[in-house]
């Protein structure tokens, strides 16, 4: 049974991961390479302690079968959150379809795709994404 400090938790950790980024971006700039960012993102999550896993290798099966391919997100927050970042000039359906897949894959409840190519991270470049694992905690 899910109790409602998880729901909370898992909301504070939404929080946490969006003031990393929003930080990064603060100093880092629009413009950059995603590997920048990336790199960047894996300072900001060790100095504020979260726990993360970066370029995480995703398992496909197809057909019951484990499928050999180099499939993987960029991050994996507390096993709990995948992040996914760009710097693209504007993100767009297949964006939002790769954190979905990468979620459900995963069998994670909450997904959170940034594009650091943005004056505004807030508010032009974030989007958070759940599905059935987070239907499920209710």
């Amino acid at each position: 049974m899910i109790t409602q400090s998880y729901l909370t938790d898992l909301t504070d950790l939404t929080y946490k991961i969006n003031g990393a980024c929003i930080e990064v971006h603060r100093i880092m700039g629009p413009g950059l390479l995603e590997s920048v960012y990336h790199q960047c993102l894996i300072e900001e999550f060790t100095i504020r302690n979260i726990n993360f896993k970066s370029e995480l290798r995703i398992p496909v099966n197809y057909k019951g079968k484990e499928i050999n391919c180099d499939f993987s997100c960029d991050f994996l927050i507390e096993d709990q959150i995948v992040l996914e970042i760009k710097s693209v000039s504007s993100l767009n359906e297949i964006h939002r379809a790769q954190v979905l897949n990468y979620i459900n894959l995963l069998q994670k409840p909450k997904g959170i795709l940034v594009n650091f190519n943005v004056k505004n991270l807030y508010h032009q470049g974030q989007e958070t994404f759940v599905n059935k694992y987070y239907d499920m905690l209710f």
